[in-house]
C-alpha cells in the first residue's frame, strides 16, 4: 500500500489554480487536474458522502446538508453519525481489500461512529443548564487529549460563527501533520473550510477572498510537505464553486403567506409547526427541499414557489430522478436558485414574533441553513459591548442570548448548492500522481475534462495501490 493525504479544500475551484496558489499549481504540474463535476445539491454533506461512497445522493440518502426526518416530524441539520450515509465507504473498501489499511479522518464530515482508526470532529458539549461548551470529539478519546496537548486547544470560535477563519483550518493542518508524524495512516482525510467562509461574506470576486486563497494554499503547501516527507500520495479535491449572489429568496415566507405553513407560537417566538403545516421548505444555500402533506398541498405549493423571482426550476419526483436525487429523503419538490439567488429558511412574516434563536448561532434549531451567522449585527452600535456583557452574563451562571447575528440576507454575498453554469467554477481534482495506467475502475487520466465525483473514492484507492483485487 501506499499512503494518501486526501484534503478537502472547500469551495476551491479550477479557476482558482494558479499564480495566487504556487503550492496547489506545483501539485498539479507534478501529477493531474481536472475540474470535477458537482452533485446536486452542492453542499457539503452531499458532496461528502457522494465522495467517500462513489454513488449519488439517490443512493447514498443524504439529499443535502440536512433533511426533514418524516418519521421524526422534525428538521435536522448538520448531523454526524456515519450511519445517515447509505452504501460502504472508502475506508471501509480499503480495509476489505487489506486489512492492514489504517485511517485518520480529521474533520471531514460523518464522522462520528466512522470505521477509521483515528477520528477528530466539533462536537460541544450542552449541559442542562442551557450552555455551550465548545468541544471536539476524538475517537480513541486519548487521540484528541494528544493533539490539544501538542496544538492547544481546537480554536472552535473560527470554525463557524462571526470569528470563522484561518486559524481552524490552520490548527486542522497542525493535527493531520502531528497525526502524519505519529501514527503513519495509510489513509490521512482533511478538511479546511477557511476558503468557504470569505466567499459567502464578500463573495468569491472579492479581493478579501482572493487573499483567503492564497492564505488556503500557504496551508495547502505545508500537507503537501508533510505527506512528502512521509512519502504520501497527495489528493485535492472541494466540494462545490460559490458564486456571487444578491437575491434572497424567503421561500418560507412565501409559503406561509398562500397559507400552506403553519408556525407555532411560543413564549420565545415562533416556531415552524411542520405537523400543522401542509407544505414547507427546508433551505440549503441555493437548493430549498420542499415538504408537503398531501398531493393537492404539493401542487399548490408548486405554484407558490415557480412564482418566486429568483427561482430557476422546481423539481418533482420524475426531475429529481434526472439528477440523481430522487430519495425519500428528499423533498416532495426541490427549487433550485437562479444564478445569483439564495434560499432563505426565515418563515416569520412578523418581527415581533422573531425566535429567540434567530439572532445567535445555532445550526441545530433553524430549519434551515443561515449563512447570516458568519455576521456581526451591523446595526448594534457597540457589537463588543454586547458580546462582553453576554460573556459576564455567561460567567455569572445566568442564561442569557449571545443575540449578536443579523437576519438580513442583503448582508450574504456568496453561496453555492446549485450546478456551475462552467465546470471551472465547480469543484477540482489535484493529484501528485498521474492516472495513466491506473485500473479501469479509477477511470481516464483527468487531461482538462471534468473527473466525476462519484470517481473519487476509486482514484483514491488507485493512488493507495488499492485497486480491485
Amino acid at each position: 500500500m501506499k499512503p494518501l493525504v486526501l484534503i478537502d479544500v472547500v469551495g476551491l475551484t479550477s479557476r482558482q489554480v494558479g499564480d495566487d496558489t504556487p503550492h496547489l499549481q506545483a501539485l498539479a504540474r507534478r501529477g493531474a487536474a481536472a475540474p470535477m463535476d458537482a452533485v446536486l445539491p452542492a453542499v457539503t454533506c452531499s458532496a461528502q458522502a457522494t465522495m467517500l461512497t462513489g454513488k449519488p445522493p439517490r443512493e447514498h440518502g443524504v439529499v443535502g446538508n440536512g433533511w426533514f426526518f418524516r418519521d421524526l416530524g422534525e428538521v435536522w441539520l448538520w448531523r454526524q453519525s456515519n450511519r445517515l450515509v447509505a452504501g460502504e465507504k472508502l475506508y471501509e473498501t480499503a480495509r476489505r481489500r487489506d486489512p492492514s489499511f489504517t485511517c485518520a479522518k480529521v474533520f471531514w464530515w460523518w464522522n462520528l461512529g466512522a470505521a477509521v482508526d483515528w477520528s477528530i470532529t466539533p462536537r460541544p458539549f450542552y449541559p442542562a443548564d442551557g450552555r455551550k461548551i465548545p468541544a471536539t470529539y476524538a475517537w480513541p478519546t486519548a487521540y484528541g487529549e494528544e493533539l490539544e496537548a501538542r496544538l492547544g486547544p481546537f480554536p472552535f470560535f473560527d470554525f463557524w460563527g462571526p470569528r470563522s477563519g484561518l486559524p481552524s483550518s490552520r490548527w486542522i493542518a497542525d493535527a493531520a501533520v502531528e497525526t502524519l508524524r505519529a501514527k503513519r495512516p495509510t489513509l490521512t482525510m482533511v478538511y479546511l473550510p477557511h476558503l468557504d467562509y470569505s466567499h459567502q461574506r464578500f463573495g468569491p470576486g472579492d479581493a478579501r477572498s482572493r487573499e483567503a486563497v492564497r492564505e488556503v494554499d500557504a496551508v495547502c503547501g505545508d500537507l503537501i510537505a508533510a505527506a512528502d516527507e512521509a512519502g504520501a500520495e497527495v489528493l485535492v479535491v472541494s466540494e462545490y464553486g460559490l458564486e456571487d449572489v444578491d437575491r434572497p429568496v424567503h421561500v418560507n415566507r412565501a409559503l406561509r403567506e398562500a397559507g400552506l405553513l403553519v408556525a407555532r407560537a411560543t413564549p420565545t417566538g415562533e416556531v415552524l409547526d411542520p405537523f400543522g403545516s401542509r407544505a414547507f421548505a427546508v433551505a440549503d444555500h441555493q437548493i430549498a427541499h420542499v415538504y408537503a402533506a398531501d398531493d393537492a398541498a404539493r401542487e399548490r405549493a408548486r405554484d407558490v414557489v415557480a412564482a418566486l423571482p429568483g427561482v430557476a426550476e422546481v423539481l418533482d419526483r420524475r426531475a429529481q430522478a434526472a439528477v440523481g436525487l430522487d430519495h425519500p429523503n428528499a423533498g416532495d419538490l426541490v427549487a433550485v436558485a437562479e444564478r445569483g439567488a439564495w434560499f432563505t429558511y426565515y418563515y416569520w412574516t412578523d418581527d415581533a414574533a422573531e425566535p429567540d434563536f434567530a439572532r445567535t448561532v445555532d445550526i441545530h434549531r433553524k430549519p434551515g441553513y443561515d449563512p447570516c451567522e458568519l455576521f456581526v449585527d451591523p446595526a448594534l452600535a457597540v457589537p463588543a459591548l454586547r458580546v462582553a456583557r453576554r460573556l459576564a452574563q455567561k460567567k455569572l451562571g445566568l442564561r442569557y442570548l449571545m443575540d449578536v447575528i443579523p437576519v438580513d440576507a442583503s448582508l450574504v454575498r456568496g453561496s453555492h448548492g446549485r450546478l456551475p453554469d462552467d465546470p471551472a467554477d465547480g469543484p477540482v481534482f489535484l493529484a501528485s500522481r498521474p492516472f495513466g495506467g491506473a485500473p479501469g475502475e479509477a477511470g481516464p487520466e483527468p487531461a482538462g475534462d471534468a473527473v466525476a465525483m462519484t470517481s473519487v473514492a476509486a482514484r483514491a484507492l488507485s493512488l493507495m495501490e488499492l485497486g480491485a483485487p
